[in-house]
């Protein structure tokens, strides 16, 4: 079962700005759900309520299927593992029920506390990077939601995630254990320092901009691991840490836009 690591430092863990594609299908999605649903009411208002719930599993499953053939797979990632997994997870659980007839559209969704989802296409991206087999021990800055947790736990053997804020660490947790994920572990900290006691990890990944690679996370990387992470203030590129015979390569992969990293990071700055 997942379990919340309580911890008292706090760093940041938010994802990339909105952008503006998507907003379409999104509409196009929520219509069809509230079609469903006026169509299962009978003359008396009395509504089929498992008719409609499988009604509107089968609309988030086709969403999910668009989602991955127009905005992933079109743009370029071809890990079928990671492909099959942004199939099977079910992104529509880990938004607000406000936002669910927008959970498969093309762009980050708030998810509360000022906080958002990453847009699906960012989530594939930096999940690809790590060229995960199955067998890893992953570690995560910025558990949101749990969606990018649950991402990985589909792909790697172990997930342990550092999240900010406490309400949203706790939502996260529950909404993996109803998920059924129960190889994630969660705690509430600064993804600056890591998870000591339980590195080193095969694989990292930051889901906020640093304005340099934290030193402390490279050093919780084990051998032949690997690190996504995005780094800069202003102007921010997506950066590639591999970690092979005691040296670090580093390859910058794209520019994004990232909210900045808090915690101990910025009192060091």
């Amino acid at each position: 079962m997942n379990r919340l690591f309580p911890y008292r430092e706090r760093c940041c863990s938010v994802h990339p700005f909105p952008c503006e594609g998507g907003r379409r299908s999104a509409i196009l999605y929520g219509t069809a759900v509230m079609t469903a649903c006026c169509f299962l009411c009978n003359g008396t208002g009395q509504k089929n309520v498992g008719r409609i719930h499988a009604m509107k599993n089968e609309t988030y499953k086709q969403a999910r299927m668009d989602m991955v053939n127009r905005q992933i797979r079109a743009r370029g990632i071809h890990d079928e593992r990671v492909l099959r997994a942004m199939q099977k997870v079910r992104r529509h659980r880990f938004v607000p029920p406000d936002y669910r007839h927008a959970a498969y559209a093309d762009e980050p969704l708030p998810i509360g506390h000022q906080q958002t989802i990453s847009q699906p296409y960012i989530v594939a991206y930096m999940t690809q990077a790590l060229s995960l087999k199955g067998d890893e021990k992953v570690l995560e800055i910025g558990t949101g939601s749990g969606y990018q947790a649950a991402v990985l736990a589909e792909l790697a053997h172990e997930v342990y995630s550092i999240e900010i804020v406490g309400p949203l660490a706790a939502e996260a947790v529950r909404t993996l254990n109803a998920e059924g994920y129960d190889s994630i572990h969660v705690r509430h900290g600064d993804g600056y320092l890591g998870w000591p006691e339980a590195a080193p990890f095969d694989a990292i990944i930051v889901t906020a901009a640093p304005p340099r690679i934290p030193e402390k996370l490279i050093g919780q990387l084990g051998p032949g691991g690997r690190m996504i992470v995005p780094v800069g203030d202003y102007y921010q590129e997506l950066v590639l840490v591999e970690k092979e015979d005691g040296q670090i390569r580093q390859s910058t992969l794209l520019p994004v836009r990232f909210v900045p990293m808090t915690g101990k990071i910025q009192d060091n700055d």
